[in-house]
């Protein structure tokens, strides 16, 4: 006997529909105790939307109205919140600047062959993260000839095709980290379309376990970096790091709330065998990220990640 689609199966079904729309809408009112629950779902928030695919097959296979018209909602949901990372990028504005943020590992066996390659894509600026001493030389002489200036603080660095002046480190050290520890660093790039802040930063690893996710060194150094972002008289900045964050994240509330992150492009960078998250990011303060995108793997277990920014 042939069977027809019907409202009352599939409920079930339904309800979970409404339950993933309601976390992707929601996800800032999931609390982040215990094990920063909040922030675990903000890391992985774009991938939510696949749960609609299982859902729609059972519903298809239960022919159950209701819960066909339910997923409705988190399609319509995670298009509002990612539907607009895929559209093509628009083109850069007259002052607009190419940036390439890459961590690229302390157990890179390549240095030459990444800077190559990283210069390769063109870019204005060139940030870098887990600068190790022995490869750092290397980085300086392959990457001299088309990047004559460069400014070096702890295990992180920037290279410019511009002059750069100012330059510092930067305190975003968490208070129980006694050793040694210099991630991040600030200079001035004197551009042809006037003068930005950059800022370079490797915020603390953070880790997934039974207790949920540690994050605490990482949110404490987000909020020591946005205090920094906060008090910067230039007008225009930009920021590039591997902030072990997505911009989604509330962990990175303090850098988020203050500056402007990509509008084009998913561009997941780590980890390089399989991305599933940008933790690369490049932010901007009175700047547009107009697309940020990945460039092809190097020695490194994170995906070099290309930004154009136009100034304002």
């Amino acid at each position: 006997m042939e069977r027809y689609w019907g409202w009352e199966r599939g409920r079930v079904l339904a309800v979970c529909a409404v339950l993933a729309a309601g976390l992707l809408v929601f996800h800032g009112a999931v609390p982040n105790w215990p094990g920063r629950l909040g922030s675990l779902l903000e890391a992985f928030l774009p991938w939510l939307g696949l749960v609609a695919v299982p859902l729609f097959g059972l519903a298809l296979l239960r022919r159950s109205a209701v819960a066909l018209l339910a997923l409705l909602l988190p399609v319509a949901a995670w298009t509002q919140l990612f539907g607009g990372l895929l559209l093509p990028g628009a083109a850069s504005g007259p002052h607009g600047l190419l940036v390439v943020q890459h961590n690229v590992s302390d157990e890179n066996t390549d240095p030459a062959g990444t800077a190559r390659a990283l210069a390769g894509a063109g870019p204005d600026l060139i940030a870098l993260q887990e600068l190790v001493p022995a490869a750092l030389s290397v980085y300086r002489r392959t990457l001299a000839a088309d990047y004559p200036y460069h400014a070096v603080r702890g295990t992180v660095g920037l290279w410019s095709k511009h002059p750069l002046t100012g330059v510092r480190p930067l305190d975003i050290k968490p208070a129980d980290i006694t050793e040694p520890w210099n991630r991040g660093l600030r200079t001035v790039v004197h551009t042809p379309y006037g003068e930005i802040a950059a800022y370079v930063a490797h915020l603390p690893s953070i880790r997934v376990g039974a207790g949920g996710l540690a994050s605490a060194r990482r949110d404490e150094s987000a909020g020591l970096l946005g205090r920094a972002v906060a008090a910067e008289r230039l007008e225009r900045v930009v920021l590039m790091g591997d902030l072990n964050g997505t911009a989604d994240d509330r962990g990175l509330a303090p850098l988020t709330s203050r500056m402007d992150v990509a509008r084009r492009g998913f561009a997941f960078s780590y980890p390089a065998a399989l991305p599933v998250a940008r933790i690369d990011q490049v932010m901007a303060r009175s700047a547009r990220v107009d697309h940020v995108r990945v460039l092809p793997a190097t020695g490194s277990d994170h995906l070099p990640v290309a930004a154009r920014v136009t100034l304002r």
